[in-house]
């Protein structure tokens, strides 16, 4: 791209000398002359347009193979052992990760290429125009009060395009931040958008269409007004920067008309030199014609570089002293966890567990007032939830499955959606009809290759099944079960709790509950206290649950 690029500017270079040469065969009445022009001329177009085809296409070709680099690497540091959970809990300043990388990514590799290429131009064209204007200058010097001013033409293109780009900075600065906040209302308006799709059935039941309308028209005022500040803004460069376009047609010439009318200078001369001229002048003015774009591209960088800090800020978290570590350890069966001290993010103290132990074949249910922190101890354990002190050791190998008490499926075939993480194909259809069934599901058999949003298409206690499902199938070493049935009644929650004993006979199974018939299912209790200020973690006697 680089090498057609200059090889497009030597043809603008050819086709300035073809000027002075086809308006003098004009002048000169000189018809072979003219004849050769134009056959000249054609020879110079066709290879013009082939290199300009090619560097469209090449363009395109590098922009998406850039952007799928750049996508592969934003996604493989976001998505990365909890990260983009973390940058949530943080107060994650790069609100809006979906536009980073599905917009802003081909922002930045679209604009990137079009300015580099653009201010590549810029300067060669400048290098080599420059030598042409100061030649014409040379040849008809420009004479005041009796002195010969060289190169006149270059020190007037100079003036010219210095006092231009100055005029244009001072008028469009503002356009970089009022680009960047534009993005982040259009994210904020789009991401709403989607929250009021995905709770369609909460907003029908509390009646609250005309008040998400009215949330939305909130969000979406934000969008016109800064809207309007930009062409506001927009309106004010553009007046000074079409006046300039303008000026720069003509002054050429009323800088050269001395010299041609002195007769120094054949017309062929002038239109090269007006052409030289205008080719100098925009390359300097190069940043005059290419502002708003600049102003657009800062914002997207600024936009991509607070991504970054953002993931950068959520590795540290879990890296940066003090922070619960989550240690492998060989030679035992258990989940051990010592001195925890788990705090928010923000570095408030929640629960402290001296000493706890779930071995391997364990039953053991955690409760406790809501708000005190259990799922916060589960998070820990699994290793996902750093802020705090303290360690949990892990046997080495072993398989940790966390189920919330809202699980997750992917937009996906039900196979896919049950079996996510694995790959398709990982189970076969024959174990998944049987945990179907086994779960209560049997009727979802026949849906195996069907694909929807099984988050909306579900009631929560159908997805909760489907979750303990996907635990039969993974058959955890430990399985943390997050009021994972809590949206079932109590006959239902029984069967799948039976289910998983009899399936997973060597898992540890560790329940948050709050129903005290949960104390049937399991051999020992943990208990969160709050009421202190630093919530405690303890084991009580089972018994104790009924209370």
């Amino acid at each position: 791209m680089v090498a057609i690029q200059l090889a497009m500017v030597a043809t603008t270079v050819i086709l300035n000398t073809w000027y002075n040469f086809f308006y003098n065969t004009l002048q000169d009445h000189d018809f072979g002359g003219f004849v050769r022009a134009i056959l000249y001329f054609c020879v110079i177009a066709t290879v013009y347009t082939l290199l300009a085809v090619y560097q469209t296409y090449l363009n395109y070709w590098l922009q998406i193979r850039w952007r799928r680099w750049m996508t592969q690497t934003y996604l493989r540091q976001w998505l990365n052992t909890a990260n983009h959970y973390r940058m949530q809990l943080i107060g994650d300043a790069a609100d809006n990760p979906d536009q980073r990388i599905a917009e802003d990514l081909q922002m930045f590799t679209q604009s990137t290429l079009v300015l580099g290429l653009g201010l590549l131009d810029s300067c060669v064209t400048l290098a080599s125009f420059v030598v042409i204007l100061w030649g014409l200058s040379e040849a008809a010097p420009l004479e005041l009060y009796g002195i010969s001013i060289h190169g006149y033409l270059v020190w007037a293109a100079l003036i010219y395009a210095v006092t231009g780009t100055w005029l244009t900075h001072l008028i469009g600065w503002p356009l970089i931040a009022l680009n960047f906040q534009q993005q982040r209302f259009e994210a904020d308006f789009r991401f709403n958008l989607v929250r009021s799709r995905e709770s369609a059935e909460q907003i029908a039941s509390l009646r609250g269409e005309a008040a998400e309308r009215e949330r939305l028209l909130d969000r979406f005022g934000m969008v016109v007004s800064n809207w309007i500040a930009i062409m506001q803004r927009q309106k004010k460069l553009m007046f000074f920067t079409q006046s300039y376009g303008q000026a720069a047609t003509i002054f050429p010439y009323v800088m050269v008309s001395p010299v041609y009318f002195a007769g120094k200078m054949q017309l062929g001369g002038m239109m090269q030199t007006g052409s030289a001229f205008d080719r100098v002048q925009t390359a300097l003015s190069y940043f005059v014609s290419a502002y708003r774009s600049i102003a657009e591209y800062q914002a997207v960088v600024a936009r991509l570089e607070g991504f970054e800090n953002a993931i950068e800020a959520g590795r540290a978290a879990a890296l940066t002293p003090p922070a619960i570590e989550v240690l492998p350890q060989t030679g035992t069966e258990a989940i051990t966890v010592d001195h925890l001290a788990v705090q928010l993010p923000k570095g408030e103290p929640l629960l402290n567990a001296e000493h706890l132990s779930f071995s391997s074949g364990d039953q053991v249910l955690v409760t406790g007032p809501s708000g005190a922190g259990k799922s916060t101890l589960f998070r820990a354990i699994a290793g996902i939830w750093p802020f705090g002190s303290g360690q949990v050791t892990v046997p080495t190998d072993a398989k940790v499955m966390l189920v919330p008490q809202r699980p997750y499926f992917p937009v996906a075939t039900l196979a896919a959606a049950i079996t996510y993480p694995a790959r398709a194909g990982t189970f076969d259809e024959t174990h998944l009809a049987d945990v179907l069934t086994a779960i209560g599901l049997p009727q979802l058999v026949g849906r195996l290759n069907e694909e929807a949003h099984w988050n909306r298409m579900l009631s929560l206690g159908e997805q909760q099944r489907l979750a303990v499902a996907r635990a039969l199938l993974y058959a955890p070493d430990y399985l943390l079960l997050d009021e994972a049935t809590a949206s079932l009644d109590e006959p239902a929650e029984a069967q799948l709790y039976r289910v998983l004993q009899e399936r997973l006979k060597g898992t540890a199974i560790i329940s948050i509950g709050h129903r005290s018939t949960l104390a049937a299912f399991h051999r020992r209790r943990v208990e969160v206290l709050a009421d202190l200020a630093v919530h405690q973690v303890r084991e009580v006697p089972l018994a104790s649950a009924a209370e």
